[in-house]
């Protein structure tokens, strides 16, 4: 078993608080010492009140799976022989209502873009590739939404 943390930290700053006018600007601090902008998202919560700059929960969620699912593959094919140079992902993720009606991130879509050295993988050897790092993934093992893989 592993344990991982992160440390959440908000603080009201001398602003008024229950008319709802406080910044949802926070940190997201990690053992590392990486430190993270965070807020709410400016979709649920207005702007100024939301930090359009900052990454909200949902952002994190999506870059979560992503980055699983990269860090799997590129594992992956180095282990089969390929030489992967570059790979980005643009990944969407979509928050809609639930079937019990509650608000959740319904579908992932990760949309990665693959460069190789030399000799990459054919369409399905890359896709077998693909279906084994989300299989392995620990996120995507995690979570109740659907995670799509769709290649670009």
């Amino acid at each position: 078993m592993s344990e991982y943390t992160a440390t959440v930290h908000w603080s009201r700053n001398g602003a008024a608080f229950t008319d709802n006018k406080y910044s949802r600007g926070h940190e997201w601090r990690f053992d590392g010492g990486a430190v993270v902008p965070g807020s709410s998202a400016p979709a649920s919560v207005p702007l100024p009140y939301s930090v359009e700059s900052a990454v909200d929960p949902e952002e994190a969620f999506v870059a979560a799976l992503s980055s699983c699912h990269m860090l799997f593959f590129l594992a992956y094919a180095a282990k089969a022989g390929f030489v992967v140079d570059d790979y980005s992902d643009d990944a969407v993720g979509i928050l809609s209502k639930t079937a019990d009606g509650r608000m959740g991130m319904t579908k992932v879509t990760l949309r990665p873009a693959i460069r190789y050295s030399g000799d990459g993988p054919d369409r399905a050897a890359e896709m077998a590739l693909h279906e084994k790092a989300h299989h392995s993934c620990y996120i995507a093992n995690s979570v109740k939404s659907e995670v799509v893989i769709a290649p670009r």
